[in-house]
């Protein structure tokens, strides 16, 4: 028994030992190796992979792996930025591999502080938006590119007029009374207007979000910074293109208004007095709004050889408002040369020009005080144009004399605005030894500006009260930069090292006169100001500042696997008495895919993660003397002997101010899958704005109400989230997203001295709109909240917040918020052989509007025409509804700022749609024409919202970043149709 039971053991262990051995040969062969770079060093943290399995391996330090593999599997050696390499195995020991540079991804690099950087080695949070985002589309101006293009970027165009300025927030608001639009740095140099580049021109744009990024650029960069590179030439055959389009645009949404029989009914109801004959069936918004157009002509010239390159351009664009007589022209000239001198010294020359000539609509006021969209909608209907009686006179309102209809108001007064620049830099390259480059520059900013105006005695009420009124406005600014830096780069194995150092000196001038005069010649034709029989007022002025910087970066990366990055920045400004601050800024990620137990997720291309943490600042709103005390002069009756004109104390002095400083924490992550078919960025910050700038209030007692000191703080913090997709590739049909997500949360975490500030002036009931107040946000309503019509009496009942028992200014409260919780962007770009379509949608979340323009359409206090909600009135028949009764007499007790007023801003817009199609592409029958292209896009073609008024993206007080989201009487934003042709030869 013990002997078979012996026999059987020793069978079973052979059984095992053949099974174990038939295991170990189905698992393949031992396999070592070596995976090196074209330069013979080893690549660490390369992926060698057995195809169509997820067994495999990485490199080690020095670039050698081992692994077993079966006889005829294929193997993938696979690495970022490097061309991936398959081998079949053939039984070999041994197979070494050299990865050549994949030149298409290292050549990817993105725009930053003083250079470039490869895009997959960046650690901080930075968006691009290419030309391929301005490519086929009408855009005017440039930041129209950046608008839902890039998450935790919100850009808000406030009015629909041609040529008018659009809000930008990287990363919500951080200021009262500063700026909060970011710096802009046009091919190296700083500006603040970029309405009139050509978005043709641009090659990219990227934005530097967090303080890491933007530290370099020290106290301009506390909004984040935007740096636009423009287009250069190219060492190829020269290339001629050709651009043009013509569109028209129309109101998108009508607010229907009283005619003349209601209008005369609600009359009655307020006991105005008015004349029976008085039967016109008018519709001012008819005579108001019409069909505005756009035309644009641009070409450009690029070409060179490796020596010398050029591009060259020129531009003429028009836009015709829908509200007379809004127009913006602009002219617009570019060349950039780069000559290679010798071989070690390059020269780089960036130029830009344009002239822009605007005529401006008035709005964002009531009808008594100019507003043009308000009168087309409160000028009673009866009303005829002008007088019946030839005169060509404007009728006048007989219940308002002083108020115009809205077609005087447009063709009222003869204006212009004239705004030249020309923005340039040259700058100089020289290699001083390996790695070591020296880079010198020198750019200029020139502005001048010219602003003339002329009301004749014929047009208006108020020209023929003053006999005419002129005024001019002429100012020229000039801003000198220069900048001198030294840039050294070092690797050494898996090392790289890359450094610079430099400063910068700018110098500010700015000279201006003002002129007003009125009682002018009875022949209109005379209109220059000499002429004017009386000098209304007159005056110039000066102002001049400079700044001085020193700053640094350093660069480490670690086999493509660990990055760190250490940058600071030292500015001095004229402006303050202690000038001086130091930012620093820092930042570090890793290559996360690189890890051994990341292997196993094959459809993992690259994963990174990153940290940045930076100090930033904002001297926007600091004033030339902004820490002085500054004293004005009036005139006074002369006096014998003459003693000159009397003087008073305007401010007084600060010789503590500071700029406003922002430290920003951020993390994030970088994700690309399936072969790149999917790029995924996420990113978490908390940003904290501590000495932000207030006019502290000072007792009545003073000459001088307020100071302007760092009394406040203001924190943001957010999530923002960027996917793109390749849906379908294939020969004949391509489709791709991209999409991006931003959640944002303001609040004001601290005010010293003043516990609250008012802003947001509404005319016709006298009240403040918004408040500043610690713990809530930007932006915040402030009033009473409404609980209805009382059936009884027909007025608004209001709540007694602080149950005192009585209604007083103590029962308002917050009554919404302006800034949205959300903003995001959605594209879709479908291609199928010869045809795209381009669909961008763009939209926010959680916004309010807070909607003065029904203060004026709804309030029946006064002889203003209304909106047709008040047909349903209270009256004592109709007792039961939301709209309170008629009262005139000027009482706008059932219009106080309240919850009446506050809508659901929220919207959802098809921001344009673009079908184009290539007539030809490098067709060798028609060898002159290199591409040609033509298309056609619809802009704003519709909008899902709940808001009733004209448009949703609005904002009366323009770029305030306190006052946000108030419609009154604001330009709206059109709908438009635009056709274009594209050509290049």
């Amino acid at each position: 028994m013990k002997l078979k039971e012996k026999v059987m053991n020793k069978l079973l262990l052979i059984i095992s030992f053949t099974l174990a051995s038939l295991f170990a040969f189905s698992q393949g062969r031992p396999l070592t190796g070596k995976v090196t770079d074209a330069g013979g060093q080893g690549l660490p943290g390369v992926t060698v992979l057995i195809k169509g399995t997820a067994t495999g391996t990485t490199t080690d330090i020095n670039g050698n792996y081992s692994l077993n593999v079966e006889n005829g599997k294929t193997l993938v050696f696979s690495f970022m930025g490097f061309v991936s390499q398959e081998i079949i195995y053939s039984g070999q020991g041994v197979i070494n591999i050299t990865l050549a540079e994949d030149s298409k991804l290292l050549d990817e690099v993105v725009v930053v502080g003083y250079g470039v950087q490869r895009k997959k080695d960046i650690t901080t949070a930075v968006a691009v938006v290419d030309d391929k985002a301005l490519k086929d589309r009408p855009i005017v101006t440039v930041a129209q590119a950046l608008q839902g293009k890039a998450a935790g970027v919100q850009v808000t165009q406030p009015s629909g007029k041609p040529g008018s300025g659009l809000a930008v927030r990287v990363r919500g608001a951080t200021s009262v009374l500063a700026g909060n639009e970011p710096a802009y740095i046009v091919d190296g140099i700083r500006t603040t207007d970029i309405n009139g580049l050509n978005p043709n021109d641009i090659e990219s744009m990227t934005i530097l979000k967090d303080a890491s990024a933007a530290a370099i650029y020290g106290a301009a960069a506390a909004n984040g910074v935007v740096l636009i590179t423009t287009k250069r030439g190219s060492a190829d055959k020269p290339v001629i293109s050709f651009n043009t389009y013509f569109g028209f645009s129309t109101l998108r949404k009508n607010i229907d208004v009283l005619n003349t029989r209601q209008y005369r009914d609600l009359m009655n109801d307020i006991g105005i007095a008015y004349d029976p004959t008085w039967t016109r069936f008018g519709d001012w918004t008819d005579e108001t709004f019409g069909t505005g157009y756009q035309q644009s002509y641009q070409a450009s010239f690029s070409g060179g050889n490796e020596k010398s390159r050029y591009f060259v351009s020129g531009g003429y664009l028009t836009e015709q408002g829908m509200v007379k007589p809004a127009r913006f022209d602009r002219y617009t000239f570019r060349m950039n040369l780069d000559n290679e001198i010798r071989s070690w010294f390059k020269l780089k020359t960036s130029l830009s020009a344009w002239t822009i000539d605007s005529k401006d609509t008035p709005d964002n006021a009531s009808s008594g005080r100019g507003g043009v969209i308000m009168s087309a909608l409160n000028t009673p209907p009866f009303l005829n144009v002008y007088k019946q009686d030839g005169s060509g006179w404007f009728d006048p309102n007989p219940f308002q004399p002083s108020w115009e209809n809205p077609v005087a108001y447009m063709q009222g007064p003869d204006q212009l605005t004239r705004d030249n620049k020309v923005l340039g830099t040259v700058e100089a390259e020289i290699n001083l030894a390996k790695g070591l480059k020296f880079r010198s520059s020198a750019g200029a900013d020139i502005t001048s500006h010219r602003w003339d105006y002329y009301l004749d005695p014929l047009r208006t009420n108020y020209g023929r009260q003053n006999n005419g009124i002129g005024q001019s406005d002429n100012s020229n600014h000039m801003v000198i930069q220069i900048e001198n830096l030294f840039d050294y780069t070092v690797k050494t194995g898996e090392h790289t090292i890359s450094a610079l150092v430099g400063n910068t000196l700018i110098k500010y001038e700015g000279r201006g006169t003002y002129i007003e005069g009125k009682d002018f010649p009875e022949d209109t034709n005379v209109k220059d100001l000499w002429a004017a029989n009386q000098i209304s007022t007159g005056g110039t002025w000066h102002n001049a500042n400079s700044s001085v910087s020193f700053f640094g970066r350093l660069n480490y990366d670690f086999g493509g696997r660990y990055y760190a990055t250490f940058s600071f920045r030292r500015d001095g400004s004229s402006k303050l008495v202690n000038k001086w601050r130091t930012m620093p800024g820092v930042s570090a990620g890793y290559r996360l895919s690189s890890a051994p137990f990341m292997q196993k997720f094959t459809f993992i291309d690259d994963l990174k993660i990153r940290g940045g943490y930076g100090v930033t600042g904002n001297f926007q709103g600091l004033s030339d003397q902004a820490a002085f005390a500054l004293w004005s002069y009036y005139r006074r009756d002369p006096t014998d002997p003459l003693s000159g004109p009397g003087i008073y104390q305007l401010s007084y002095g600060n010789p503590d101010l500071k700029w406003e400083t922002t430290r920003q924490t951020n993390l994030g992550l970088d994700l690309t899958m399936f072969d790149g078919k999917v790029l995924f960025t996420f990113d978490a910050y908390h940003k904290q704005t501590v000495d932000v700038l207030l006019n502290v209030q000072l007792t009545s007692s003073l000459p001088v109400s307020s100071i302007l000191t760092n009394a406040g703080e203001i924190i943001n913090k957010g999530l923002e989230f960027s996917l793109n997709t390749v849906n379908i590739d294939n020969r004949e049909l391509n489709w791709t997203t991209e999409f991006n997500l931003s959640f944002n949360k303001n609040e004001v975490a601290n005010l010293k001295y003043t516990p609250v500030y008012y802003f947001g002036s509404i005319y016709s009931n006298n009240e403040f709109a918004s408040r500043v107040k610690v713990g809530d946000p930007l932006g915040t309503f402030y009033g009473y909240v409404s609980e209805g019509v009382n059936p009884e009496t027909g007025d608004i009942m209001y709540k007694d917040v602080n149950n005192n028992g009585i209604f007083d200014p103590g029962d308002r409260t917050v009554i919404g918020y302006g800034m949205p919780k959300v903003t995001f962007g959605f594209t879709n770009n479908l291609v199928y052989k010869d045809f795209s379509l381009n669909l961008f949608f763009q939209g926010s979340y959680g916004n309010d509007i807070f909607n003065a323009t029904r203060i004026d359409l709804e309030g029946m206090f006064d002889s203003k025409n209304q909106s047709v909600a008040v047909l349903d009135r209270w009256t004592p028949e109709n007792p039961n509804t939301d709209i309170p009764r008629a009262v005139g007499g000027g009482n706008v007790d059932n219009v106080r700022n309240s919850t009446r007023f506050i809508e659901d801003g929220s919207y959802l817009r098809l921001k344009s749609a673009t079908l184009s199609y290539n007539v030809l592409k490098n067709n060798a029958k028609v060898s002159f024409v290199k591409n040609l292209a033509i298309y056609v896009t619809a802009q704003n073609l519709f909008t899902i919202t709940n808001y009733s008024g004209f448009d949703p993206e609005v904002n009366a007080y323009g770029n305030s970043a306190v006052e946000v989201g108030i419609d009154y009487g604001t330009y709206p934003q059109s709908r438009t149709f635009v056709f274009g042709v594209n050509v290049e030869f």
